[in-house]
């Protein structure tokens, strides 16, 4: 683990590679899973105020399962997430023709309607933030159905911080993520990763 200001920031980050490659995978990490996406309380309180503006993106079965549980649960952990539709899919995933699933938040975002793009434990994927004491915690996470994406990451070379640039930014600054290529450059140098 390495350091930045108040975040803990594991080997991996800098060292798996990873991209996303949609066209093969269909989103099937926003339909497979135990839980809906981890939510913060301000991305929670949001979630209550723009419902109505990115209701009209989601589906009917959607619609009704957020009707019946909230915009936000507690899960298992005593985390906020977003809801799941029969122990599956997100509640705010929506599925193209091809099958290919999307997020209807996001799509709300690119049309305009709505100035948050989505979670960011969504955005910063693969990357899992924990808390450890008063700090953040920066993982990996390596999830079976994100094997093309390891695949393509190899073949691209591309680290998954470099990969996740813009939520990186998005979340802790532009600032932190050009302390992260510093970091990494020190990193290759000294042999501590590949």
């Amino acid at each position: 683990m390495v350091q930045i200001d108040d975040t803990l920031i594991s080997l991996d980050v800098f060292e798996k590679k990873f991209v996303c490659d949609l066209g093969a995978c269909k989103g099937e990490c926003c339909v497979e899973g135990e839980s809906g996406a981890p939510l913060d309380d301000a991305e929670a309180a949001l979630l209550e105020e723009i419902y109505p503006l990115i209701k009209p993106y989601l589906l009917p079965n959607a619609i009704a399962e957020i009707e019946a549980q909230g915009k936000w649960v507690i899960d298992w952990d005593d985390d906020k997430v977003t809801p799941i539709i029969n122990g599956r899919e997100c509640v705010y995933a929506i599925f193209d023709a091809d099958g290919t699933c999307k997020c209807a938040i996001e799509q709300a975002y690119n049309d305009g309607v709505v100035s948050f793009k989505k979670p960011i434990s969504c955005h910063l994927y693969p990357i899992r933030i924990s808390k450890v004491n008063n700090m953040e915690a920066l993982n990996f996470h390596k999830w079976e159905v994100c094997k093309v994406a390891f695949l393509l990451g190899h073949k691209l070379n591309m680290p998954v911080y470099k990969f996740l640039k813009d939520p990186i930014v998005r979340k802790y600054g532009i600032e932190f993520y050009d302390q992260m290529e510093i970091i990494e450059k020190e990193l290759r140098d000294e042999g501590h990763i590949k």
